[in-house]
This record gives structure tokens, C-alpha cells and sequence, in this order.
């Protein structure tokens, strides 16, 4: 009896458990059982295996194989598990040196002429290889992602054979190294974006503090417009920052492309967007919109024609930055801590208090097109901006630049977010009820001021703290310690909805 043993990696949300691939071989009728709670794509490696030794030339023993995967409680899904199976084949059966495996780890699916494939979650898996302190053999096509994980041992192989011949120790496999370029910023600039300067400014406190921001107007002032440009002002992402985007990214169905290493995620979901596409889920958990949007920007486009059971979900991720998925059999947890931008009409027809009278809308249709979103949901966006129609003498003008470019804005999102580090640690959304007494305390004249708008707007205690939040954001854009009346006064005038109530 012969008895091998490979270490590999699962996937759970975005964590990778270790596994380890037990093979044993004993005699009976010939057979293949896989066992350890495996999925049907675990349960097809054994025809994925046996063809690829086969082709491969390697002797596929003609005894009982037994492959368990431990721990059996860990629900095993993909085809990641095929290299180490077939691994731990060779090994039992005396055609690879079974003291070569004990500290490298395995992931990568097989296709039936021995080529290995790519798989999801390579990044996570490298992350957690790289803290058990081993190696990690994977697919080629995963080597620059997994090559991300700084300190990390990767060694890339495309077909089984160069896995074999490393492990014998004859054409060792070459530790992948991958030099990153800078990013240069490529997207749209704010500078395109003519008149619309409340918008703007808006749009720079949003991102000086990380707050939450509703557009209203009607169709074609530019809402889309402005939304799009946030990426091209944000902070540039850290490292820590990239590796936990990028790590989502390689977990979900679209995978990790190199080209978006270090780019603030953009995800613009269309209205039809399910409950389960937009926070994740499904049989076995999967990451939705607003974890694809960790550490980047979510932006929801008219947004009272989501189903209102959709928008309600946002309400958890949104105070706690993490989203947790509970099914019967398994429970997995995502990071959502993103920015939400939404922006809508301002009734049905969309052209409410247009200068030319147009709109028709009852009182009643417009009080129904806007209880499609909660007051709970508006309760939690930070700034309400209206966006105006543009008048056609600064829209038609010729040649005419009344913005600042991108760039020199984000100088100064850049400066007010360094402040906030290095006074809370955080950015001005993240503080928490203590440290907005701390942080964001107002003097007798300014209490007094937001008492009566409290008192004016109904506000809630969130909304006030929300209130308090943008002023500090405010305030921390000119540089100034304490909140003045200008901050806060303008940091109010960002609740046109409660305005309207």
C-alpha cells in the first residue's frame, strides 16, 4: 500500500483554507473515488486526471485510488485541485519523489492533453501560501497576479510536465518575478465637464472625505458625466489598498486583469441589477457589485428604478464596509467598503421645475417616483446635490475651460485625506460617534445653528452626524483645525432632499 500527501488551497469568499490532498492506492478492482464533501467539478478531476497522466506518458496505476480531501467538512468546488491530485497519484505510485512536495503547495486545473489552466482566487492563495511560509506551483496564466503578493515563492508551469521535471529536480521552474509599471491616469477628466461648479465642488468633498453623494436632475445635465470622472480625483490607492481590491477581483467570475492594478474600481450596475448581483451571493458565494466597488466607486444610475428590495440592502454594507453571505451549507464574508454615488431624476418625466414648464407631474407622482427610495437609504448618503440644466451660453461656447483638470484637484482630495489619517486614522465617512465629538466638536454659535436646521429638516441623529462628517471634510479642505460656521452652513446646504420634505 502506498500513501502521498500535497498540500493545496480552497476557496471560501475570499479566504483560501488550506487542503490537503491525501492519495492512497491499495489493491482491488481498478477505480478512482474522490471524498472530503467535493462539488461536481472536484468529482469530474478524475477523468481530467487519468487522461492527462496518460498523455503525459506517466503510467496510471491499475489499483483502488482513494483521493481524500481534508478537512471533509470544507466544502471543495473548481478544478483547482487537479494538478495536486494527480500529483499525489505519481507520488504514491513511486513516479515522482514524494519528499519533494512537503513544502510547495499545488492549485491548477488540467486539461486533458496535461496543459495546466488557469483558476480563480490565485491571489488569495498565494497570500495565504506565502504566510504558511511555502511555495506555490500554479498555472501560467495566474503568475502575474500571484506575483503581486510581495515576498511570496511562485513558480509558474504550463504543463504537467514542467511540474514533474521540477520536482525530480531536473529543469527547475524559475521563481516568477513581475515588475510593476506606474499607472498613468487615463480616464476622463473633470476638465470636459462644462458649468455644473456646485456639482463639482460636491464632487471634490465627496472624495476629500469618502462620503456618499445622490445627483438629482433631469436628463442630460451632466450627472453621468460628473459620476464617471470620481475615479480620475480619488486618492491614489495604496498597496494594501490594491492587493484587497485585487484580491476580490481574482475571486469573482470576471478574474484579475493586470491592467487594473492600482486603479480605483468603477462599477455602474444597470437597474436591473438582481439583490444577489448587486451584494453577492448564490450556491456557493460569490462576490456582487459593491464588494467589485472595494475601495473604489458604485455608482447608481437612476437609481428609483431599482426594485426597492435591491436598494434596501445597501443599508448594512454601507454603515460596516463588509457584506457577509449565509447559505445552508456554507457562509462566506467579502469586503464592500465603497463609495456610493447614485444619481436621479427629480420626478417622473424628469424635467420638474425646467424653466420652460414642460413637466407635468402631479404632486402625488412626484411625492411616489421619490418614495421609491427609502428615507433610511437617503438617510445614509452624506450630500443630496442638485444638477441643474446647463444655460446654452456656457455650453456652446467655444474653447471655453471654466474647470480645473482632474489632476489639480486631486492634490487637494489628496491633502485634506492625508489630514484625516493622520489626525483619526481614517478617512472623515469612517469616524466613528466618538471621535466626531472629538473631532468635529462645534462651539456654542454653531450648536445652535444645527439644532435649527435639525429642528427646520427633521434630520435624524445619523443626519446630523453626516452633517458633521462633510463639515470636517469641509474644514479639512482649507486647512482649518476647528469647524467654522462657512463649513457647516455649506456642509447643510448638501440636504436638498430633507430640504423638500
Amino acid at each position: 500500500m502506498s500513501l502521498a500527501v500535497v498540500h493545496s488551497r480552497a476557496l471560501a469568499g475570499i479566504d483560501a483554507p488550506p487542503v490537503t490532498v491525501e492519495v492512497h492506492l491499495s489493491n482491488g478492482l481498478p477505480g478512482l473515488s474522490i471524498v472530503g464533501l467535493p462539488e461536481t467539478e472536484v468529482k469530474e478531476s478524475r477523468d481530467r486526471v487519468r487522461s492527462a497522466l496518460l498523455t503525459a506518458k506517466f503510467e496510471f496505476p491499475a489499483r483502488r485510488i482513494t483521493v481524500n480531501l481534508a478537512p471533509a467538512d470544507l466544502p471543495k468546488e473548481g478544478g483547482r485541485f487537479d494538478l495536486p491530485i494527480a500529483l499525489g497519484i505519481l507520488a504514491a505510485s513511486g513516479q515522482i519523489p514524494a519528499s519533494a512536495l512537503h513544502d510547495v503547495e499545488f492549485i491548477g486545473e488540467l486539461a486533458l492533453t496535461g496543459q495546466v489552466r488557469a483558476v480563480r482566487g490565485a491571489l488569495t492563495a498565494t497570500l495565504a501560501a506565502r504566510n504558511a511560509q511555502r511555495a506555490l506551483v500554479l498555472p501560467a496564466a495566474n503568475a502575474d497576479e500571484a506575483a503581486l503578493a510581495e515576498r511570496a515563492c511562485v513558480y509558474a508551469a504550463t504543463h504537467l510536465l514542467d511540474v514533474t521535471a521540477h520536482l525530480h529536480g531536473a529543469t527547475l521552474l524559475p521563481v516568477h518575478r513581475l515588475a510593476i509599471l506606474p499607472v498613468e491616469d487615463s480616464g476622463p477628466d473633470l476638465r470636459e465637464v462644462r458649468g455644473q461648479q456646485n456639482a463639482k465642488r460636491a464632487l471634490e468633498i465627496t472624495e476629500a472625505g469618502g462620503h456618499s453623494l445622490l445627483l438629482i436632475g433631469p436628463p442630460g445635465t451632466g450627472k453621468t458625466m460628473l459620476a464617471s470622472r470620481l475615479p480620475g480625483i480619488l486618492p491614489r490607492m495604496t498597496d494594501t489598498e490594491a492587493i484587497e481590491a485585487a484580491a476580490v477581483q481574482s475571486v469573482s467570475h470576471q478574474g484579475f486583469s493586470l491592467s487594473r492594478w492600482k486603479k480605483r474600481p468603477f462599477r455602474a450596475p444597470h437597474h436591473t441589477a438582481s439583490g444577489v448581483a448587486l451584494v453577492g451571493g448564490g450556491g456557493n458565494p460569490m462576490p456582487g457589485e459593491i464588494s467589485l466597488a472595494h475601495h473604489g466607486v458604485l455608482f447608481l444610475d437612476e437609481l428609483p428604478e431599482f426594485d426597492r428590495r435591491v436598494l434596501e440592502v445597501l443599508r448594512e454594507p454601507l454603515e460596516s464596509g463588509s457584506i457577509t453571505i449565509s447559505r445552508a451549507a456554507r457562509q462566506a464574508d467579502f469586503p464592500a467598503r465603497f463609495q456610493l454615488v447614485a444619481a436621479m431624476n427629480p420626478c417622473p418625466c424628469g424635467y420638474l421645475g425646467d424653466a420652460s414648464g414642460r413637466c407635468r407631474c402631479t404632486a402625488d407622482q412626484v411625492r411616489n417616483y421619490r418614495a421609491r427610495v427609502s428615507g433610511p437609504l437617503l438617510d445614509r448618503i452624506d450630500l443630496h446635490v442638485e444638477v441643474p440644466a446647463v444655460p446654452n451660453a456656457d455650453l456652446l461656447a467655444p474653447g471655453r475651460k471654466d474647470s480645473e483638470a482632474s489632476a489639480q484637484v486631486r492634490e487637494r482630495v489628496q491633502a485634506a485625506r492625508d489630514r484625516q489619517q493622520q489626525r483619526s486614522g481614517a478617512a472623515n465617512f469612517r469616524l466613528s460617534t466618538k471621535q466626531i465629538e472629538q473631532v468635529c466638536a462645534l462651539d456654542a454659535d454653531n450648536r445652535r445653528l444645527l439644532e435649527l436646521a435639525m429642528q427646520r429638516l427633521a434630520l435624524s441623529a445619523r443626519a446630523a452626524h453626516r452633517i458633521l462628517k462633510v463639515a470636517r471634510t469641509v474644514a479639512d479642505l482649507e486647512g482649518a483645525e476647528r469647524i467654522g460656521a462657512t463649513h457647516l452652513s455649506e456642509a447643510i446646504q448638501y440636504r436638498c432632499l430633507d430640504r423638500g420634505r
